[in-house]
């Protein structure tokens, strides 16, 4: 793990959900709501101060953060069983209740799209074309991409003679072409890769045998061709800022529902589009030592522009949960039982802890294997 990386991945993730707590926090003092706590970090409590009717609190885990607000909870009678409060958020109509929970999600959201203006102001907005038909070399990780030639920015045109396909179809299923460097690598025997490296092309043949545990040691992908679009200010800047912000939304939510499955089922070599602290902490690294401050300033954005999509998601424990709740109570036109509203959030807690743990597994292991 990059140690630099993991400093920079724990900075950005305290502050983002920080603000998105203080979010919450600011919302529900502006209604009149009591806050009980508001922690910086999880798990046991490190130190604490009580000041304007909060409790201040600093934990050890500097994981994140929350906050404790009045009637949120249900109350526990003498008798053991669950009431639901007649106090605090409880007693907040729909929409103030709507507000206090948007709020997080909101703050995570403009702060994206505000750090997205600042890169878009200094740096232009970067597109980048990809090209299924050629695959491009990102990274060589092992002495077999090394005795056989191959060099970072290597660009694989054919394979034993044969042209990459843009898109093909391999078990029924639509693949892009790049992926044929897979099937020969893992074909294995003599191997032929026409490379275009800068204006030269070359042959390079090499003879690869797969085995367990062994890799070629390669980290490729489709050939990116990266251009830049100069902006005339920060107007222009924030309005693309906030169209690409707006537009990723959807994309963002199939590609989290894709990835639930896959997370669970898929073989721990194969990317499902979630990360976790490990892979996240190289990738905070190695954008603070390519691209400098601006780097860390693009992964911070896209860690908030994350965090507002999946707490917006109406997965039970979540804001956009909370929220759904909240509108089929008004539908329904009464509130639903303690038990009932505690036994759905549990529920979704578990299958977040659940989730987490898999893509911490997955990203323990893969970088283990990456080795």
């Amino acid at each position: 793990m990059n140690g630099i990386g993991l400093l920079i991945y724990l900075a950005i993730l305290i502050v983002s959900v920080v603000l998105h707590e203080f979010a919450h926090y600011i919302t529900a003092r502006a209604q009149g709501v009591k806050v009980h706590a508001f922690s910086v970090g999880m798990g046991p409590i490190v130190a604490r101060r009580k000041w304007k009717g909060t409790e201040w609190r600093l934990s050890l885990l500097p994981i994140g953060g929350y906050v404790e607000i009045d009637g949120m909870v249900a109350d526990a009678r003498p008798d053991g069983k669950l009431e639901r409060p007649k106090h605090g958020f409880s007693a907040l109509s729909t929409r103030g209740k709507v507000a206090i929970l948007f709020a997080g999600p909101l703050s995570n959201f403009l702060l994206a799209v505000g750090l997205l203006t600042a890169v878009y102001t200094t740096q232009g907005v970067q597109s980048v074309q990809t090209f299924n038909n050629r695959a491009e070399i990102y990274e060589i990780r092992g002495d077999g991409a090394r005795n056989a030639g191959l060099q970072v920015g290597d660009v694989i045109t054919r394979i034993n003679g044969q042209v990459l396909p843009e898109n093909e179809t391999v078990d029924d299923a639509p693949r892009p072409g790049y992926r044929r460097v897979q099937d020969a690598l893992q074909r294995g025997g003599l191997q032929t890769f026409t490379v275009q490296r800068g204006s030269n092309t070359l042959e390079l043949s090499f003879t690869h045998i797969p085995a367990p545990g062994k890799l070629f040691g390669i980290s490729y992908g489709p050939e990116r061709q990266e251009s830049v679009r100069r902006l005339s200010g920060v107007g222009e800047a924030a309005l693309e800022a906030t169209r690409f912000a707006v537009t990723s939304i959807p994309a963002a939510v199939q590609g989290f529902a894709s990835a639930v499955s896959r997370v669970f089922i898929a073989p721990i070599s194969e990317n499902t589009g979630v990360v976790g602290p490990v892979t996240s902490s190289n990738i905070a690294g190695q954008l603070a030592q390519n691209s400098g401050i601006w780097g860390v300033l693009q992964f911070a954005l896209l860690i908030n522009l994350s965090l507002a999509i999946l707490n917006l998601l109406p997965i039970p424990a979540l804001d956009g949960g909370r929220i759904l709740m909240a509108l089929l109570e008004r539908l329904r036109g009464k509130p639903f039982l303690p038990e009932q509203e505690g036994f759905v959030n549990f529920l979704g807690f578990a299958f977040l802890m659940l989730f987490m743990v898999a893509v911490l597994f997955r990203d323990v292991i893969g970088a283990f294997l990456r080795q």
